[in-house]
């Protein structure tokens, strides 16, 4: 799937910005892996994790009227886990060494979110129009809304079709 190379190459430029990193992982918010960067640890596994820690800060911002989920920072003895807002459907997990300069890795995580927001939601939007990029096109999409909470799609009016569509054969979209 195109969406997991250019992801994953979004991974290798953070690391690069941000040498502390000793992993990255890009997961939907359901738990799902679209790409990783994280030697030494379970990509299933974290991605799971992420999404049940999501829930519960997705909660607990509700709960305490912060507004949507944005970023969750988890400080332990040997470093930082952070996870980031990449659009409505993903999320950015990074972790870092305890030296980390935290302010440096919050911009480069929020940028690093912001662009794996716009391949996911690419990738999605023409899922959805039945229609995929080009090999080595990118497709762009319009910013996600800030008001809308982390995992939640927006609702869009379908348009009718001048012919309905056909039936594909073979069944079912796998989501990304």
């Amino acid at each position: 799937m195109a969406v997991e190379s250019d992801v994953l190459d979004e991974l290798h430029r953070l690391r690069n910005r941000v040498p502390q990193l000793t992993g990255s992982l890009a997961a939907t918010v359901d738990g799902l892996v679209l790409a990783h960067d994280a030697p030494g640890t379970e990509p299933e596994g974290l991605a799971a994790l992420t999404a049940a820690a999501l829930g519960v800060a997705h909660r607990t911002a509700e709960a305490t009227a912060r507004g949507g989920f944005r970023e969750l920072l988890l400080r332990g003895a040997d470093g930082y886990v952070a996870t980031y807002a990449a659009g409505p459907a993903a999320v950015l997990t990074l972790l870092a060494d305890g030296r980390v300069n935290v302010g440096r890795l919050h911009l480069e995580g929020r940028r690093s979110g912001a662009r794996i927001g716009e391949l996911v939601g690419a990738h999605l939007d023409h899922e959805r129009a039945g229609d995929r990029p080009a090999a080595g096109e990118r497709a762009t999409t319009a910013p996600a809304d800030p008001a809308r909470p982390i995992g939640t799609l927006p609702v869009r009016t379908p348009q009718r079709p001048a012919h309905p569509p056909r039936p594909q054969a073979g069944g079912h979209s796998r989501p990304i």
